[in-house]
């Protein structure tokens, strides 16, 4: 079950890239999600903090006009480290192993990189209504989603 949470936390992350990752540092703090070793690091009160720091930027940034696309490298590279990296957190704390968990994560992320921007794209067109209200949709998702799959734990 583990392994297929790795997927589910990359693809909230393939929607915003900091939300997953801040989402499991405070899991990993609160205890919720137990790593041992290096993973451990991502529940320290640092990485917590600026964590959530960038979550929260990267909220508003994404309702600025000139933010550039997710798809994009830039965007798309963070996605897939991020994805990455919180498969592997996830999939420790479910006792698997690490590197099918990275693996798994990073497919979340790039589907949900292109499924996420595929998605916003046509329900803006179909339900004809500006972007902002579909980005705060794909936010409270990605949110709501990070927090379901570290609260399993």
């Amino acid at each position: 079950m583990a392994l297929l949470f790795a997927f589910f936390i990359g693809f909230f992350t393939g929607l915003r890239s900091l939300t997953a990752p801040a989402t499991t540092a405070w899991a990993v703090h609160l205890g919720w999600l137990k790593l041992q070793g290096s993973l451990a690091l991502i529940g320290a009160i640092p990485s917590v903090a600026i964590l959530t720091l960038l979550a929260v930027v990267e909220l508003v940034a994404d309702k600025l006009p000139k933010t550039p696309s997710r798809t994009a490298p830039p965007g798309l590279i963070a996605r897939i480290i991020m994805g990455g990296l919180t498969g592997v957190c996830v999939a420790a704390g479910g006792g698997e192993g690490s590197l099918l968990g990275a693996v798994l994560g990073i497919v979340g992320g790039v589907v949900g990189c292109f499924g996420g921007f595929q998605a916003r794209t046509r329900l803006v067109k179909a339900l004809g209504t500006p972007d902002i209200y579909v980005a705060l949709l794909e936010d409270l998702v990605a949110i709501a989603g990070s927090l379901w799959v570290v609260s399993r734990f």
